[in-house]
């Protein structure tokens, strides 16, 4: 496929969506981008000083390969900047930008399929329950090493819930054209087949 496809892969945290994301890029043979790491990269650079805005706009490549932005601590600081209507607004052409490149792309983020590109040609909403997410959160974070508590993780999934739903600027919810997938009790493979039909079904192919 050499002309544009986007695919717009929103939902909450640890739900599945970065795995699924990935898959069907793969798959397609379509680019990919995590937009959480455009926050994530502002988020680190805002715990080293900076204004939140400042660092949206000299964002570079670099900082998207940083080692520390999966951190839970990156995270958080992540979350309040994406509250932040200058810094959703600094980063949007360059997703934009992004989704509309020859070959086709995946998206993956909170609000793609409702800001970013709402013309979208495939939408997914990609979600699971707190608790759920929460225990999958806390395993990855257990084998880095991390010595956080399943109720710590819970709280935290929680929170950025809650402040990712309640911001006035692209509040996370899925799209009205969005096909909701719950991984709650499904296993990744499964979860990426049902991806890969919904995206199929729009018309995707390599």
């Amino acid at each position: 496929m050499s002309e544009p496809f986007t695919v717009a892969i929103d939902g909450p945290a640890a739900a599945g969506k970065g795995t699924i994301s990935k898959a069907v890029a793969e798959q397609l043979g379509f680019a990919h981008l995590d937009t959480g790491l455009l926050y994530r990269a502002v988020g680190a650079r805002v715990l080293a000083g900076e204004e939140p805005l400042t660092a949206a706009q000299a964002l570079t490549r670099e900082d998207l390969e940083r080692d520390d932005l999966r951190t839970a601590e990156v995270a958080q600081a992540a979350s309040k900047v994406a509250v932040i209507a200058e810094v959703r607004s600094a980063l949007m052409e360059f997703q934009r930008s992004f989704a509309r490149r020859a070959g086709g792309a995946v998206l993956d983020g909170r609000d793609i399929g409702t800001v970013i590109c709402p013309q979208a040609e495939a939408k997914l909403f990609v979600t699971a329950s707190a608790e759920v997410r929460a225990e999958r959160r806390y395993l990855e974070l257990a084998a880095k090493g991390d010595r956080t508590t399943r109720a710590e993780v819970l709280a935290d999934v929680t929170e950025r819930d809650r402040r990712d739903r309640e911001r006035a600027t692209a509040p996370l919810e899925a799209a009205g054209d969005a096909v909701v997938i719950d991984t709650s009790d499904m296993s990744i493979e499964d979860a990426i087949a049902a991806a890969m039909r919904a995206v199929t079904a729009k018309g995707a192919r390599r």
